[in-house]
């Protein structure tokens, strides 16, 4: 068979988030099998330059694509739907990746085919909040570039060197709980992402130097690929240190939200510190090594693609059920807006009232602004 042509559609492509690398590794992998991937953001950047270092093409304008692509490999259901209401005549598989964010939620439209779910999380809420049938969800657990992430040497026998792996670290989030954890236990810490202001652009290059590694979803699984001790850790809550016995459970919920249940105190983390085991550490690293290889994932995904466009081609297009779809999404985007700016409005009135408040207070504990005040309560009673 030829090589497809997949027009990859995401919210930005411009920093190192799950979803903005998981683009970057897909298209790759494609362009390494023969195929043509093309990438749809409306917000390029460092990332979609490097992207076209290695050949793939960014766009932030669908008309500047000269040809409609055989399949579209949809991520976030703004930029999914824009492509399936651009190109009328290709099938479309939607990747969803996040339990939480809006810009996960699943489009319904007769051209999806398929829905993939990252983890069963995932599924869950494709099946369960969004009713897509059963028959038409897959699970496709994520994947890590072997070839990027090399094994290190042995773990010691206790943990010298700690790292907090997340765009989400601060002292606002977990960051300060995994610094007195690990104090506690005599070990160094240092921190990789977003929010403290270091960010790595080949983290295969730095997950080496640390035995332990505090970390959710794709950092975890890095970590876990190079051969470090890994405990489920982010911003939402923590969950335990990656054992054997504990890993099938944790892989199929790709080491994320649902696996964060425990709570960010240093006590919680220091007692998974406690469990670490450099030989159960080891073991868990060869069986990440043996199943979750990119070039595998970038295959089934082919296989996937070259399935949906089979099934398109027999069944063809209902254009007045597109119509009725594209109405409903759009009455369902608006929905969504409307919610969103009126709790925007709700906050911002309870900040303001919250800080008349204050000032009334203030001034009525001053004699020479009593009456203002008296006169400011009045105003604000209506």
């Amino acid at each position: 068979m030829g090589g497809l042509r997949v027009l990859i559609t995401n919210n930005a492509v411009r920093g190192r988030t799950g979803s903005e690398l998981y683009v970057r590794d897909v298209a790759l992998g494609l362009l390494a099998r023969g195929h043509t991937p093309v990438v749809y953001t409306p917000r390029a950047g460092e990332l979609a330059r490097e992207l076209r270092g290695e050949t793939v093409p960014v766009v932030e304008d669908l008309a500047q694509l000269g040809a409609p692509p055989d399949i579209i490999h949809g991520q976030h259901h703004v930029e999914t739907m824009t492509a399936l209401l651009h190109f009328t005549d290709s099938p479309a598989v939607f990747f969803c990746h996040g339990w939480l964010p809006w810009d996960e939620m699943p489009p319904r439209f007769p051209r999806i085919l398929r829905y993939v779910a990252v983890d069963d999380t995932c599924r869950d809420r494709l099946l369960w909040e969004h009713a897509v049938p059963a028959e038409r969800v897959r699970v496709q657990l994520n994947f890590v570039d072997l070839e990027r992430f090399r094994p290190r040497g042995p773990l010691p026998a206790r943990p010298a060197r700690a790292l907090v792996f997340s765009n989400y670290a601060s002292e606002e989030t977990h960051l300060g709980a995994a610094r007195e954890a690990c104090a506690r236990a005599g070990i160094a810490l240092d921190v990789v992402g977003q929010k403290a202001g270091r960010v790595a652009a080949e983290p295969e290059k730095v997950l080496g130097g640390y035995d332990l590694v505090f970390a959710k979803g794709r950092c975890a699984l890095e970590a876990l690929a190079v051969g470090a001790a890994v405990v489920l850790c982010d911003a939402v809550g923590s969950g335990p240190l990656v054992t054997t016995g504990e890993l099938p459970r944790l892989r199929r919920l790709n080491f994320g939200v649902r696996a964060l249940a425990g709570d960010l105190r240093p006590e919680t983390l220091a007692a998974e510190i406690s469990r670490y085991d450099p030989r159960d550490a080891a073991e868990v690293s060869r069986h990440i090594r043996a199943t979750a290889d990119r070039g595998r994932a970038v295959d089934e995904i082919v296989e996937l693609y070259r399935e949906v466009v089979a099934e398109y081609r027999t069944r063809g297009r209902d254009a007045d059920a597109e119509w009725r779809a594209a109405s409903d999404y759009l009455r369902g985007v608006f929905a969504e807006v409307r919610r969103q700016r009126e709790e925007i409005e709700h906050k911002q009135k309870a900040i303001a009232d919250s800080t008349a408040v204050r000032l009334r207070a203030r001034l009525m504990g001053v004699p020479l602004f009593g009456p203002l005040a008296r006169r400011l309560a009045r105003r604000l009673a209506g």
